[in-house]
């Protein structure tokens, strides 16, 4: 197909709605926590991995005054692998892996560093569900500068 507007064109047209749709479903979806069993009460040793303050965020996970609201965003390490970034996935749909990047949490050479945020239905919800695999150290704010 050649010239304007062959494949192309289309392929990106294509990509743009998947990925729309993917999105759309996600919102519509939320989370799914079943991936990780049903919910347990926070431990200790879970609560202690989790260095966000939750109280400070609204009902749909945004902090700071009416006119100027947003997202907590948030970092862990994850050791590599199909496996474990298959179940962060499935918990958090706001994840997203950056490979080569250590971030201010210094994910070591056989890590990932992952980033999320908490505006997301059933943010406190996966916060718990991430804190609660056993390959996650620990969840801390992510400040960008």
């Amino acid at each position: 197909m050649g010239g304007r507007g062959g494949f192309a064109a289309a392929g990106a047209w294509v990509f743009a709605w998947l990925a729309l749709w993917s999105w759309s479903t996600l919102a519509v979806a939320g989370p799914n926590l079943e991936a990780v069993g049903p919910a347990a009460p926070p431990t200790q040793d879970s609560s202690a991995k989790l260095g966000l303050d939750l109280s400070a965020l609204s009902e749909d996970g945004l902090f700071g005054p009416r006119d100027g609201r947003r997202a907590l965003d948030y970092e862990f390490c994850i050791p590599q692998g199909e496996y474990t970034w298959a179940q962060v996935a499935a918990i958090d749909p706001s994840a997203k892996a950056m490979a080569g990047s250590r971030g201010r949490i210094g994910c070591g050479p056989d890590q990932v560093l992952v980033l999320g945020n908490t505006h997301q239905p059933g943010f406190a919800a996966v916060l718990q569900a991430l804190v609660r695999l056993p390959f996650i150290q620990r969840i801390e704010p992510a400040w960008f500068e």
